[in-house]
C-alpha cells in the first residue's frame, strides 16, 4: 500500500474558491483527516498558484524535502498529497520551490494547531468529536436583540490575566478561574484579545501567522472549545478579537507565501504596513477575501464565538490613514476593494449567523459603519465610540477647577450617541504607553481618585451605548498594563481596591437588572437631559427611560463640593429612592444610608414638580420612583 495518493477532483470548491465564495473553506484547503477501504490517510492541500514545486515535510518523513511532492490539482493553482499513518499532533511544514529556485518553508495557512512559539510548524489537528454542551446558550443567542439587550464586556489578555506560578495558565484551568470571576463581576460578556497563532508575545494577538489556529500558548484547539462552552453554559458570552487587515512578515508566514505577493498587494508600496511593520492583505483578489471571511465564519462555527470585534477597521477604510501618499484616480482616498470586503464580510456573517454580532473598531467619523449594507451602511451591529472615550479621559484627567471651562466635553457626545449602535471602550490602548492606568488618570489625592474613577465608571454605564472595561480596570490597577506580567491582584489585599471592586460587581449587577440602562439604547426616546447646561458646579443629569416610560435620574457631582438640597426636576409627585450611590461607605465614601426624597409642587427646569437632593463630592446617583403619594404640599 502507497503511503503517499493523490485525489483530484474538488471542482466545485475550487470554483467557489476562486470566485471568493466558498464559505467552508477550511474544510477544503490545509490538512483534514479520512479514512477508506485502506485505511486512515491525511490529505494535504495549499494554494501556491505561482510556485515551481512544493513538497510536504514533517514529523511522519522526518523532515526529508523530497520523499513528499505535492501535485497540482487540474493543473491549477492548489497543490494535494494524500498520506498514510500520519498522526494528530504531528508537524509540518510545506517546502516551496519559487519559480527563481528560492526554497521557502512555510507554514499551513490553513492549519488549526501549531507549534508553541518560537517553533513555527503546524500541526495535524482534528477539530471533530468535542461534545458541546451550550445549546441552551446557542438557543438563547438566537432570540436576543442585541441592540436593545444589556452588554457589560470584560476585555482579557489571556497572557496576563493571571499567571499560573511563571506559566501561562491554560484555557482548561481559565475555565475554571476566568469564569468563576465574570460571574462574581456580573459581566455579560468577555472580549478576548486575539487567540489566533501569532509568533510575538508583544504584539498582543494582533500579528497574526495562523488566521485558523488556536495559539498553542495555552493549549490545544479543544481546550479552547471547553473554555468557550464553559462560558456559555455560565451565560456569558464570547467575543474574539479579529485581525484581517494586515498579517506580519515572518519567513514562515504569508509574506511572499509561493514566492510572490500571494496575500498581499503586488504593488509592494500598497503592501508595505509601515505603522505596525506588518504586510497589508489585498483585497482586490477574490481568494484573499474568501481566505479572511472564511476564517471568520470558522471561529463562529467551530468555537461557537457570539461575536467578531474587527481590528482596524479605519486602516482598512482609508487608503491614506497611515500616512502614505495614496489616492484613487478620481482623487479620492477611500479604500474600495477593502470597502466591499468589509461589507461582504457582515453580509455573509449575517446570513449564515444571524445572532452572531460584528463590532468595528474605528476611529473616525465614517458615517453608517452600524447600518445595514443595503441602506449604504458597513452592516456593523456595533462600532467603538472612541470620540466618547477620548473626550471623557481628557476631561476627568483635568483638575476639576477647570473642569467647568471644558463642560462640553461630557455633553457633546449625546449629539452623535444614537447616529450609530455604540460601545463605550475603556480598553487596553488607554493603559499602556505612557498613558497611566486607568485610576492612575484620576487628579487629586489617593481617596479622591477612587471617587473619581467610580464616579467615572457610574458615568459610563448610564450613558447610551453598551460597556467595555479592560482587565485590572475594575480593581483600580494603578500599574501600566504590560502583557508579561498578570494583574496586580494583590492590590486586593487593601480596602479601598476590595470595595472598588464591590462597587464595580454592584454596577453590573445594577446595570443588567434595570433596562432603563439599555431597553432603548440606540434611540433619542433612551435618554433626556434634565440639568446639561450647569458647567458652573460641572454637575450633569439625565434621565434614562425604557419602553414602558419608566425612568432613572442620573445625577453626577465632577468636583470636590457637597452641593446640599440641589434641585432636580421631576415628572410625578412621588417619593424617590435612591437605587445606587457610588459614596456609599461599603464602596469606600463617606455615607451610611441614602435618604429618600419627597418631591415638591415647585416647577424646575420645565417639570412640573421637583425634588431637593443632597449630592457628596465626586459622587453618581441613581434615583428612580419608589412610590406615588396623595397630592399634599
Amino acid at each position: 500500500m502507497d503511503k503517499i495518493f493523490y485525489k483530484g477532483g474538488n471542482e466545485v470548491d475550487i470554483y467557489l474558491f476562486h470566485e471568493g465564495n466558498n464559505k467552508n473553506l477550511s474544510d477544503f484547503l490545509g490538512s483534514h483527516m479520512y479514512s477508506d477501504k485502506k485505511g486512515a490517510y491525511t490529505r494535504f492541500l495549499v494554494w501556491a498558484p505561482n510556485a515551481k514545486y512544493v513538497n510536504l515535510v514533517g514529523d511522519f518523513n522526518n523532515w526529508d524535502d523530497y520523499s513528499m511532492p505535492l501535485k497540482r490539482i487540474n493543473d491549477g493553482e492548489i497543490w494535494e498529497i494524500c498520506v498514510r499513518d500520519v498522526e494528530i499532533f504531528d508537524s509540518y511544514k510545506y517546502r516551496i520551490v519559487t519559480q527563481n529556485e528560492d526554497i521557502l518553508y512555510k507554514a499551513d495557512p490553513f492549519a488549526f494547531h501549531s507549534e508553541l512559539r518560537p517553533k513555527s510548524a503546524s500541526k495535524v489537528y482534528d477539530l471533530s468529536g468535542y461534545y458541546w454542551k451550550d445549546k441552551k446558550w446557542l438557543n438563547k443567542r438566537k432570540k436576543t436583540d442585541y441592540s436593545n439587550s444589556p452588554m457589560s464586556i470584560y476585555e482579557v489578555n489571556l497572557s496576563s490575566w493571571k499567571k499560573n506560578g511563571d506559566n501561562l495558565m491554560s484555557y482548561r484551568q481559565l475555565a475554571d478561574e476566568l469564569v468563576d470571576y465574570l460571574k462574581k463581576m456580573h459581566y455579560t460578556h468577555v472580549e478576548f484579545m486575539p487567540l489566533m497563532e501569532h509568533p510575538f508575545d508583544g504584539s498582543w494577538g494582533y500579528q497574526l501567522t495562523g488566521f485558523f489556529a488556536a495559539t498553542s500558548r495555552f493549549g490545544c484547539p479543544k481546550d479552547l472549545m471547553y473554555l468557550i462552552d464553559t462560558l456559555h453554559q455560565n451565560n456569558i458570552g464570547v467575543i474574539m478579537d479579529w485581525v484581517p487587515a494586515h498579517f506580519c512578515k515572518d519567513d514562515f508566514g504569508l509574506r511572499k507565501f509561493d514566492g510572490t505577493n500571494l496575500y498581499e498587494s503586488s504593488n509592494q508600496y500598497l503592501a508595505e504596513n509601515n505603522q505596525w511593520g506588518t504586510l497589508n492583505f489585498d483585497f482586490e483578489k477574490k481568494e484573499v477575501v474568501n481566505f479572511l471571511i472564511s476564517s471568520a465564519l470558522f471561529w463562529i462555527r467551530q468555537y461557537h464565538v457570539d461575536g467578531i470585534r474587527v481590528d482596524a477597521v479605519a486602516y482598512m477604510l482609508y487608503l491614506n490613514f497611515s500616512g502614505k501618499d495614496i489616492h484613487n484616480e478620481d482623487g479620492s482616498v477611500e479604500n474600495k476593494p477593502a470597502i466591499q470586503f468589509i461589507k461582504k464580510l457582515n453580509d455573509v456573517v449575517k446570513e449564515e449567523f444571524p445572532s452572531v454580532c460584528m463590532v468595528a473598531e474605528e476611529s473616525t467619523s465614517w458615517p453608517n459603519i452600524t447600518k445595514p449594507t443595503d441602506e449604504n451602511g458597513l452592516g456593523f451591529d456595533f462600532k467603538w465610540n472612541m470620540g466618547w472615550m477620548n473626550d471623557t479621559i481628557k476631561y476627568m484627567k483635568m483638575d476639576p477647577i477647570y473642569r467647568k471651562d471644558h463642560h462640553d466635553l461630557l455633553t457633546f457626545s449625546i449629539m452623535y450617541a444614537f447616529n450609530e449602535n455604540y460601545i463605550l471602550p475603556f480598553s487596553h490602548d488607554e493603559v499602556v504607553h505612557m498613558k497611566n492606568s486607568m485610576i492612575g488618570k484620576m487628579p487629586g489625592e489617593y481617596e479622591q481618585k477612587f471617587d473619581q474613577i467610580r464616579l467615572l465608571y457610574s458615568y459610563m454605564y448610564a450613558h447610551p451605548g453598551k460597556k467595555l472595561l479592560f482587565m485590572g480596570n475594575d480593581i483600580g490597577q494603578f500599574d501600566e498594563w504590560n502583557e508579561y506580567k498578570e494583574i496586580t491582584w494583590e492590590v486586593l489585599d487593601y480596602e479601598k481596591h476590595q470595595q472598588l471592586q464591590k462597587f464595580m460587581s454592584e454596577l453590573n449587577k445594577f446595570y443588567v437588572s434595570n433596562d432603563e440602562f439599555y431597553s432603548m439604547d440606540t434611540t433619542y426616546s433612551g435618554f433626556q437631559w434634565e440639568d446639561v447646561n450647569n458647567a458652573n458646579e460641572s454637575l450633569i443629569v439625565f434621565e434614562r427611560i425604557n419602553s414602558k416610560n419608566e425612568k432613572i435620574i442620573c445625577i453626577f457631582n465632577f468636583t470636590p463640593v457637597k452641593r446640599n438640597r440641589y434641585p432636580i426636576g421631576v415628572d410625578e409627585y412621588a417619593l424617590y429612592s435612591v437605587l445606587l450611590n457610588s459614596s456609599m461607605k461599603k464602596f469606600g465614601g463617606n455615607l451610611s444610608r441614602n435618604k429618600p426624597y419627597y418631591s415638591k409642587t415647585q416647577p424646575h427646569n420645565g417639570r412640573k414638580y421637583s425634588i431637593r437632593v443632597d449630592i457628596e463630592p465626586f459622587s453618581a446617583m441613581f434615583i428612580k420612583v419608589n412610590k406615588l403619594r396623595e397630592n399634599k404640599n
